[in-house]
């Protein structure tokens, strides 16, 4: 038993970043490898020939199913859905950040989003985690020749809506300090030259705080909601800039509450998209980290906290 939870243990980041690529929630990856855990203890480790081929496979099957129920839910989703972002650990190294930033990042979670379940797991396990096609097939119980089929199709799909800019982290890091220096200052004119004319903002408040049922378009439209926010909250408004699924990105706090995390993109010399979070649900975790208050209500350091109730100030 001591060898199998070793086993287990050593396969964990990689079952749970199977998981969370397919679900997009960190509570629900780990209840998917939880589960597997518990499988894995029932089964007879002793007949399983590779436990790692095993628990990959046990792993994406219940993702799959978890979701299917999670795409029903969605659909009655209030306004738009956006994944739960990830606050990157101060421990991790830069190498370890750079080898998940493109596949993990919250933009290309929500793209993955289009896709069907089967077609999701086929992918990232093949295109990801750089699985054979024998092993997918195995997986989805399906063919190599289906299997090859449905990967073909979803890699066009992504390929197709798939940011088309690579830019250095440094100058993300720098558009980002530049923006939220202006946005704390209230210096419009210096917002929307960093705004691509058609900018798009994002807004998940899962209808519980405040959003926007459709996204914001058009650069001066933008500069303007974060200008508001400056004149609202005088000397109220703090930005932190941190790194967020493997990218620069902000978490903006109101009276020292976590209000939004802020994943941005962009071109390179301009910012061309925000994907706002202000799910409270999906702010728990980084404001456990953080050890600060969410929607003024105080949040324990416990990384397993989901449930927090309460509405942030009516902003982005």
């Amino acid at each position: 038993m001591i060898e199998a939870t070793d086993i287990f243990n050593r396969l964990r980041r990689r079952l749970q970043g199977i998981a969370y690529r397919m679900l997009g929630s960190s509570a629900e990856a780990e209840e998917v490898v939880q589960d597997a855990w518990i499988r894995w203890h029932e089964t007879q480790q002793d007949r399983v020939e590779n436990a790692e081929a095993w628990l990959v496979s046990v792993t994406t099957r219940l993702a799959i199913d978890r979701l299917r129920a999670a795409k029903v839910q969605r659909e009655h989703y209030v306004g738009l859905w956006l994944p739960e972002p990830l606050l990157e650990e101060s421990s991790s190294s830069p190498e370890q950040i750079l080898e998940h930033a493109n596949d993990v990042s919250v933009a290309f979670l929500t793209l993955l989003e289009r896709l069907a379940p089967e077609a999701r797991a086929a992918w990232l396990l093949r295109e990801v985690f750089d699985a054979g096609y024998d092993e997918v097939a195995e997986v989805l119980g399906k063919s190599e020749a289906a299997c090859r089929q449905i990967v073909h199709r979803a890699k066009v799909q992504v390929r197709d809506e798939r940011p088309r800019h690579t830019v250095a982290h440094e100058t993300q890091l720098r558009l980002l300090r530049g923006f939220a220096d202006a946005a704390v200052r209230g210096e419009f004119a210096a917002l929307k030259a960093m705004l691509a004319d058609d900018a798009q903002l994002i807004g998940d408040g899962g209808g519980k705080v405040p959003s926007f049922g459709v996204p914001m378009l058009g650069g001066q439209r933008i500069a303007q909601l974060f200008f508001a926010t400056r004149l609202r909250y005088p000397n109220a408004v703090r930005y932190e800039v941190v790194m967020l699924n493997g990218q620069w990105g902000l978490l903006r706090f109101i009276d020292g509450a976590l209000e939004s995390a802020q994943a941005l993109e962009t071109d390179g010399e301009r910012i061309v998209r925000f994907h706002v979070q202000r799910n409270p649900d999906k702010l728990a975790r980084i404001a456990a980290a953080r050890g600060c208050n969410l929607n003024g209500t105080q949040v324990t350091n416990d990384p397993r906290v989901a449930d927090v109730t309460g509405a942030p100030p009516q902003t982005s």
